[in-house]
């Protein structure tokens, strides 16, 4: 069996460009890897958002992001690169972060340049940390995998307090201290992206493309064929899944609403997904399979009403 972080290198190493969903929770991981994506990541705020109903102001800890990280890791066979926020502290912390991500089973983690407490990087009031800072971060965390291949993704939200030039020099700086990605957050224009591509050289570059098919004031939508001509190498929609989850959520309560007025119900299979559905994503096929290998035959034909 191919190891995650190796596959994710091989897709690296190999894919002209790789499209990375978001996901949040087992519905969405697994509906990544059921739709054919090569990869997905996590999203910080995403998951602050669904799991502990909070935004993304630092309020996540580290023990929190794990464990639900493991999970979705656990749920799929495609690999999965984390948001590890800003390591949770200084470099030290920064060496036991990676550590913990790299024994839940992820391919890597980004690790961002900012202040703590972090927020989204597409939210006012940002800071970050000195370059010098983060070079010792991006040290601690390569120094910190067992796995070489688990991937290390600098991510820099230094564009919109330094601008593009003192992004660039960070950039340079944070591939020079063994950086395997570098994500540029919240990027404006088609010239902030090649003059980061050209600042990373041979290091693949990584875009957050956010809702993917929704455009937002932070972040323009670009089109695949214009960002491969740019040098980009990956996107991640860390807020696609979300957003449609939140929008088809919405919908559905409020025909509910509608039921709950008139009395009359209402049969939408338009909204929503049918039971098989479910268990055909989450594998109860395959669970029953295992039921009938493993259990006993009169065990299994009790459940089943078998004869």
């Amino acid at each position: 069996m191919t190891k995650m972080t190796a596959a994710l290198r091989q897709l690296i190493k190999t894919s002209d460009f790789i499209v990375s969903p978001g996901v949040y929770d087992g519905y969405s991981a697994r509906l990544v890897e059921a739709a054919g994506y090569t990869s997905a990541c996590t999203s910080g705020a995403a998951i602050a958002n669904s799991l502990l109903g909070v935004e993304d102001l630092g309020f996540m800890g580290l023990s929190e992001n794990v464990a639900h990280c493991r999970n979705l890791a656990r749920a799929i066979s495609i690999p999965l690169t984390a948001d590890a926020d800003n390591g949770y502290g200084n470099p030290v912390n920064v060496h036991f972060t990676v550590g913990r991500f790299e024994e839940a089973g992820v391919a890597g983690v980004n690790l961002e340049d900012q202040v703590s407490p972090k927020r989204c990087g597409h939210m006012p009031g940002k800071g970050v940390v000195s370059r010098a800072e983060m070079l010792k971060k991006i040290e601690a965390a390569c120094l910190a995998r067992k796995d070489d291949d688990f991937v290390i993704i600098a991510r820099t939200d230094a564009l919109a307090l330094e601008g593009i030039e003192g992004a660039v020099e960070r950039v340079k700086a944070y591939v020079a201290a063994g950086a395997d990605m570098i994500f540029p957050d919240a990027v404006k224009s088609r010239d902030q992206i090649a003059r980061i591509v050209e600042a990373a050289g041979d290091v693949p570059v990584t875009v957050n493309m956010g809702f993917g098919i929704r455009s937002r004031p932070t972040t323009p939508l670009f089109s695949i064929p214009e960002l491969k001509a740019l040098g980009v190498r990956r996107i991640s929609l860390p807020r696609m899944l979300p957003a449609a989850a939140v929008k088809a959520m919405t919908t559905a309560l409020e025909v509910m609403k509608g039921v709950m007025e008139t009395g009359t119900p209402v049969d939408r299979p338009d909204l929503l997904a049918s039971i098989k559905d479910i268990w055909n994503l989450m594998g109860f096929e395959q669970a029953q399979d295992l039921e009938r290998k493993l259990l006993t035959t009169e065990e299994y034909a009790n459940r089943y009403g078998e004869q």
